[in-house]
């Protein structure tokens, strides 16, 4: 449960440590639903920069919007809308919440989220590490869901495309008590050349203050 406010404030952070639930089963894919994975994987492994407005509502139907920014590998970043008192940074390494009014940052191994299957080099979706337990196909909409491999009960990522264009438009976390949290993407833009300085955090505490001369 050491994450579970966490994951209410950020879907990507699913898989650290939640409680047991009903486990997920691998699902075993049809040539067309492997076909349907490998195109995610192709297209994910086609972004290198993405920009993005998002809207994420939570269990109990509260919405927060904010910007969305990836750079892959390795890098993404949640600027929350005030009054919002959220940021989270994934710098290469770690995933960091900071919630302004409580103060200390949480820094989660970025590997062991969502997160870092997405921002991965080269991004596999049903390997050794995931999961996939389903692939749906509706008009214009093809969704993927998965687990992690070694912890199928801790819950559920599903990711949500649009057919023509193939692209990410939401995904959607469901936790070990079935709770879902929903994070739709617009006004996506990609390739477009981001500052650095977006995927570095800096902890406000340890910030020294302006002398003045």
């Amino acid at each position: 449960m050491r994450y579970l406010k966490i994951l209410a404030i950020l879907s990507l952070a699913l898989w650290a440590n939640l409680a047991q639930a009903a486990e997920p089963k691998r699902a075993a894919l049809s040539d067309a639903e492997r076909a349907e994975v490998e195109r995610a994987e192709a297209y994910l492994n086609s972004i290198t920069t993405l920009k993005a407005r998002f809207l994420q509502v939570s269990p109990n139907g509260a919405s927060v919007e904010g910007d969305a920014y990836l750079s892959r590998p390795g890098r993404l970043r949640l600027q929350y809308d005030p009054p919002s008192p959220l940021l989270v940074v994934a710098d290469g390494s770690f995933l960091i919440v900071h919630d302004q009014q409580l103060g200390e940052p949480s820094w989660i191994p970025l590997n062991s989220t969502p997160a870092g299957i997405l921002v991965r080099p080269n991004v596999r979706l049903n390997g050794a590490d995931v999961a996939v337990t389903r692939v749906v196909r509706q008009p214009g909409v093809v969704r993927v869901s998965m687990v992690e491999a070694s912890e199928p009960a801790a819950g559920e990522i599903t990711l949500v495309f649009s057919d023509r264009p193939f692209m990410l438009r939401q995904w959607q976390v469901k936790d070990a008590q079935n709770q879902v949290t929903t994070v739709s993407l617009f006004e996506a833009q990609s390739g477009l050349t981001l500052d650095p300085k977006l995927f570095e955090f800096r902890d406000p505490k340890f910030t020294k203050p302006k002398l003045n001369l």
